[in-house]
This record gives structure tokens, C-alpha cells and sequence, in this order.
């Protein structure tokens, strides 16, 4: 990071102007994002006891539909109307799911309830994190910018190629004979 400091003199007083670089987005040692960059004001919507905000999610075959209202201390997902830890077992996919709110250190609590139809577990965890992500930028609009540039908000595409005619899979071809 570079400082440079300029002064500039008028007639009564003096005036130091600081210019900085921005800092990173990341950073280094917790891998969340510094807030305080973004001098975006807090643009909350009002939510009622009762009321939620429904958004979709997907990756590869897998289609989330996420529900998020206001809870009460802690922030509580629930998956197919099992725990998060009891729906994906492995602390891996556990983290996928709450990393909307982990990286942007989001302070409010939330209920969160998620349906997942189609697709592996991989899929199906990176639908609801999208999902999640989704209904947080509704919530609070300050959030669209660090959840963007962490690549959150947009949806990966990539699935698996179809199989072909002809062909054993979508490119393998069978084993080329002379005669």
C-alpha cells in the first residue's frame, strides 16, 4: 500500500490531503472481506415476524429454493427440513453453504430453510449457498458488491456434456481399428 501526502496553502489555514490505494478485497489471514471498504449506506429491507424472502439457487442439475426470514439469536439453516450438519455430513459442504455469511461477516441472525431436488451433494450444497446469496443482496443491497467480487452471485454453468450418437461417452470414440 503507497501513502502519499500532498499540502496545499491558502490564505488562513493549511491542508493536508491523504491519498491512498485501495486496499485488497481479501484479507490475508481470515479470508473475509474488510466491510469498512465499501462505503455503500446499509440499504436493509423491512422484514416482519412471519415474512421471507424466497430466491433460487442452482449449479450443475441442482435447484434450490431458499427461504430466508429474520430468527431470533443464532443464524439457523435448515436443508429438506433436516439440520445443515445433518443434511451434508462433511464440514467441506457445511462451509460452502455458510459462506455467504462467514466472508461478509454478516452480523444479523437469520432462519434459513432450503428444498433441494436434483444433482449430487456438491451440486446441491453450491445451489443453496446460491441461493443464500441471492436472498441476502434482496435483504441488504450493500451486500451485492463484496458478494459479487467473491464470485457468489453468479451461477456456474458448467455441467456434464451430453453422451452422443455413436460415441461410448460425449467425446470418447471407440477403439480405432485398421480394418
Amino acid at each position: 500500500m503507497t501513502t502519499a501526502t500532498a499540502k496545499e496553502t491558502t490564505t488562513k489555514e493549511e491542508v493536508e490531503i491523504e491519498v491512498t490505494d485501495t486496499p485488497d478485497t481479501l484479507s490475508e489471514d481470515s479470508g473475509a472481506l474488510d466491510m469498512s471498504q465499501f462505503t455503500m449506506p446499509s440499504q436493509r429491507k423491512e422484514m416482519k415476524k412471519g415474512e421471507y424472502i424466497q430466491t433460487i439457487g442452482r449449479r450443475k442439475t441442482s435447484t434450490a429454493r431458499v427461504r430466508l426470514s429474520l430468527g431470533t439469536k443464532n443464524t439457523k439453516v435448515t436443508v429438506n427440513g433436516k439440520p445443515l450438519e445433518e443434511y451434508f455430513k462433511t464440514p467441506e459442504l457445511q462451509k460452502t453453504v455458510k459462506y455467504p455469511m462467514t466472508k461478509t461477516k454478516y452480523p444479523d441472525a437469520f432462519d434459513i430453510t432450503a428444498l433441494v431436488d436434483g444433482g449430487g451433494t456438491t451440486g446441491q450444497a453450491e445451489a443453496v449457498r446460491h441461493g443464500i446469496t441471492r436472498a441476502l443482496v434482496e435483504y441488504d443491497l450493500s451486500l451485492r458488491t463484496p458478494l459479487k467480487r467473491l464470485g457468489y452471485l453468479k451461477r456456474d454453468p458448467r455441467a456434464k456434456e451430453r453422451k452422443k450418437p455413436g460415441l461410448k461417452k460425449a467425446r470418447k470414440s471407440g477403439q480405432w481399428s485398421k480394418r
